[in-house]
């Protein structure tokens, strides 16, 4: 291994369906070491598997990252000099790589029928096609040379199967976990280029990530048992030398028990697992994101940087230029890290508070798009400054301020009616003519004019505050009831004071 070659790393997903947030970690770390060095982050769609591939989902991934910040140096997107940066589109690549393993005694071909493994797997329900059985198999290690050609040239249907060596030890170090260790004879000889001549995984991570000059190699640690297979591919091809350095980034674990996080848990428990929404196209259903559900991409991204990860100080928010500057390998855990969606709202609401009114603004103006809301920038900057210590999701933003945008249609009367009179319904007449003249329209001296009104009247303070809030807002919410006054201004103000007493009189009467 090369230490001093430039740092180029990669996240290497497949278009098969929702990115979960265990990918979007690893691309995110992926990214942070990168930036922390000054090296390259290449984003590398791995479609050899043509039956799991599903239309629309590398898309759904460059959204995805384009979310959280997380920007590409090269990907199909923005082709480099190491590109084509789909895996189907290099398949012309791959053979001969096998083909070279074949040569040298290191890959054999295998012409076994899908029933005939079947048929073994029956018979031996722990079997694996490795150092212990391939001679009983149909390959070009059991049968005679001249049988092998003559199925070769008549295009037998084949794959090519890598040649696992017996009684041997593979060694490798983890930058997180330290020396591990693989006997041989645990590990089959998997097949890494199947009979369409597409590679599998196994062969087309290793020659890409030797094309494309990779030097460090993050993943999740469910790869770890195929990393004998990786690095014998490595050494097998004579590129031992430009290995990268290898990184098994812990789970993200269920909150409730051991295993991974899945999204059979997301639903069971009623939290995403997705970074964005996801649609099936082949179910036609739809999987809920961290996005739609009202989540900020800032908060979402220290989320993650905080599962696995900490800078050995109590800090806990940390933008993406934070977690860059102080982002190290030294800091991440060996262990999976429980999955806490209470600290990922926490995280949520922590950020809505830190973001700056006008981004904040930014992140909610979609919602009153989606709400058929068309209002101006100034307008909706004051209203967010009254109401976000009360979001915790975005999508709380309408449940909080919706009457800032449209007028009450219901009221809730049970709470006044009991004690209405014939002298509020004085009170609130006159006082729509005084506020018609009053000035200046702020929220401190709006208070002090209507306190002042009320001591006038004789009346308690108690008996006409809620009344005005339910007037403005139809119910026994929002925020302080002069800064929702100064918002809303004077015509409109006055306007629902007059159509709550228009509708408290017709209900009583």
């Amino acid at each position: 291994m090369n230490e001093n070659r430039k740092v180029r790393v990669r996240f290497a997903p497949s278009p098969t369906g929702g990115l979960h947030l265990g990918g979007v970690r690893t691309a995110l770390f992926n990214y942070l070491f990168a930036k922390k060095n000054g090296g390259d982050f290449i984003l590398r769609v791995e479609d050899t598997d043509q039956t799991r591939f599903v239309e629309g989902a590398e898309d759904y991934i460059h959204d995805c990252l384009k979310w959280c910040g997380i920007h590409p140096d090269e990907s199909p997107l923005k082709e480099g000099e190491f590109g084509p940066y789909r895996q189907s589109e290099r398949k012309a690549s791959y053979r001969a790589y096998a083909e070279k393993l074949v040569s040298e005694g290191k890959a054999y071909y295998a012409f076994d029928l899908p029933e005939e493994l079947e048929a073994a797997r029956e018979q031996s329900p722990n079997f694996t096609y490795g150092h212990s059985t391939r001679m009983k198999m149909k390959n070009s290690l059991s049968l005679p040379e001249a049988e092998v050609q003559a199925l070769l040239e008549k295009g037998t249907p084949h794959v090519i199967r890598i040649k696992i060596p017996a009684d041997e030890t593979i060694q490798f170090t983890d930058m997180i976990r330290g020396v591990v260790t693989f006997e041989t004879n645990l590990v089959d000889d998997k097949v890494l280029l199947k009979a369409d001549n597409m590679p599998t995984y196994h062969l087309a991570v290793v020659v890409d990530d030797y094309l494309m000059k990779i030097s460090h190699i993050f993943r999740g640690e469910e790869w770890l048992p195929s990393a004998p297979v990786h690095i014998l591919l490595w050494e097998y091809l004579g590129w031992k030398q430009e290995m990268p350095q290898w990184v098994h980034l812990p789970l993200i674990l269920k909150p409730d028990g051991p295993g991974k996080l899945s999204k059979r848990d997301g639903d069971r428990l009623g939290f995403p697992v997705f970074a964005m929404n996801w649609h099936d196209p082949k179910s036609g259903e739809t999987t809920m994101g961290f996005r739609e559900m009202g989540f900020l991409p800032e908060s979402f991204v220290n989320m993650l940087a905080l599962l696995g990860w900490n800078d050995g100080t109590d800090q806990e928010i940390f933008s993406l230029e934070e977690l860059t500057e102080k982002f190290s390998l030294e800091r991440i855990n060996n262990s999976g890290a429980k999955f806490d969606f209470e600290k990922a709202k926490w995280f949520n609401h922590e950020w809505i508070q830190k973001l700056s009114i006008s981004v904040l603004s930014e992140h909610i103006h979609p919602i009153l798009t989606r709400q058929h809301v068309d209002t101006e920038t100034k307008y909706l900057e004051s209203v967010v400054a009254l109401v976000r210590d009360r979001l915790t999701f975005l999508t709380d933003f309408w449940d909080h301020a919706s009457f800032f945008f449209k007028k009450p249609e219901e009221y809730d009367l049970d709470a006044i009616l009991k004690r209405w009179n014939d002298e509020k319904t004085t009170f609130f007449t006159n006082i729509t003519e005084s506020l018609d003249a009053f000035e200046p329209w702020h929220s401190e001296e709006l208070e002090s004019f209507y306190k002042l009104a009320i001591q006038a009247s004789g009346m308690k303070m108690g008996e006409l505050m809620l009344p005005l809030r339910i007037m403005l807002v139809g119910g026994k919410f929002g925020p302080h009831v002069f800064d929702i006054v100064a918002t809303l201004g004077k015509a409109e103000t006055i306007a629902r004071i007059r159509k709550g007493l228009d509708v408290i009189s017709a209900t009583s009467s």
